[in-house]
């Protein structure tokens, strides 16, 4: 397994915040990078421009981080392995968001167009499709079926939980359990193989990875009841991407059940009409309704169920290196909620 060391960046200490271990995983993001835009070239000439359109280095990229931080070997040790294989979970993510945005009809992405908007719906579809295979591609490069077998299995996953939330669409009967099927799906089930192939790769004990793999499945579906709950309160230009779209579109996410749930029952038959019959409901109006129904902290609560398990996942491996970094990721998602709900409650 190839390793690439380069001098530290910045002494070793907990992150604070996203910036900060951004920083400190900077070395395999600069290596990052570089592999993506060589991924750019296996792309038909055709459509290059469009695939590097899509694979840009704006992002969180939030399943890369994980993947390093999950197979850390020291300061600034970057493993060939684990750069591939963060390159294999991002563009699969990457392929979901160009099909999501489609659905969502969202605009913006990014703090830019989407690449529907860009090159249009019919051409964005099949877009998704290429960078879903080129990933599966790069996946097949490694010396052992094991990643590509992983890899697939989530990105089916990832595909069927999108599916069931689209064809429930409008459904105000979800039940608790099923929406967290779905987010599961569609946005835990990449957090989890990003953990489990960061310490999988890096050589760590069967039962660290497997510490791993739940950790991410948590933090994932944190991460998610996080997510919608911006897409009520966040700001876009802060957030950089279109919102509102689950209410648009008729998503039933938690923030949206729980509102039903407490408003009085002439409001909730007049807001249920209208998500049935695709009427607008006003983002504005049921932003209003969260601030004075409190429910931000409902949702707040979930989030932090999730993080403490998640937590919980890693206690018998305290002493390994990766594991303050991954503790990390879940904290600075803590102070991201707190600083989301606080405006959530302010007028």
């Amino acid at each position: 397994m190839a390793r690439v060391v380069t001098p530290p960046s910045m002494p070793l200490l907990p992150p604070r915040d996203f910036s900060e271990l951004f920083e400190r995983v900077g070395p395999h993001m600069v290596a990052l990078d570089r592999f993506m835009r060589r991924e750019v070239d296996h792309f038909e000439p055709e459509i290059r421009d469009m695939a590097a359109y899509c694979l840009d280095i704006s992002g969180k990229r939030l399943r890369p981080t994980m993947v390093f931080v999950s197979g850390w070997q020291g300061e600034g040790v970057v493993v060939d392995d684990l750069v591939r294989a963060a390159g294999v979970v991002e563009m699969v993510h990457l392929a979901t968001l160009v099909h999501d945005d489609i659905m969502d009809r969202a605009e913006i992405r990014r703090s830019r167009r989407t690449a529907a908007r860009e090159f249009g719906p019919d051409a964005a579809v099949l877009l998704g499709d290429a960078l879903f295979s080129q990933a599966l591609h790069i996946a097949s490069q490694f010396p052992t079926t094991e990643v590509c077998r992983l890899v697939s299995e989530s990105t089916r996953k990832v595909c069927s939980g999108e599916i069931m939330q689209t064809l429930r669409r409008r459904d105000i009967n979800i039940s608790l359990a099923e929406y967290r099927r779905m987010i599961d799906l569609k946005t835990a089930e990449l957090f989890r193989v990003s953990c489990f192939l960061g310490a999988r790769l890096s050589g760590h004990d069967p039962a660290f990875a497997t510490a791993a793999d739940g950790f991410g499945h948590h933090l994932g579906i944190a991460y998610q009841i996080y997510d919608d709950l911006v897409d009520f309160v966040g700001e876009e230009q802060r957030i950089g991407k279109t919102l509102g779209t689950d209410l648009a579109t008729g998503k039933l996410t938690l923030p949206l059940m729980l509102l039903l749930e407490r408003v009085s029952a002439d409001e909730r038959a007049a807001m249920v009409a209208a998500l049935r019959g695709g009427q607008p409901l006003g983002l504005s109006a049921s932003k209003q309704r969260m601030r004075e129904l409190g429910i931000a902290a409902g949702v707040v609560s979930a989030i932090d169920a999730e993080l403490a398990v998640a937590s919980q996942a890693l206690a018998p491996f305290a002493g390994l290196a990766p594991v303050p970094l991954m503790l990390q990721l879940g904290e600075m998602l803590r102070k991201q909620v707190a600083a989301l709900s606080a405006t959530a409650v302010s007028p």
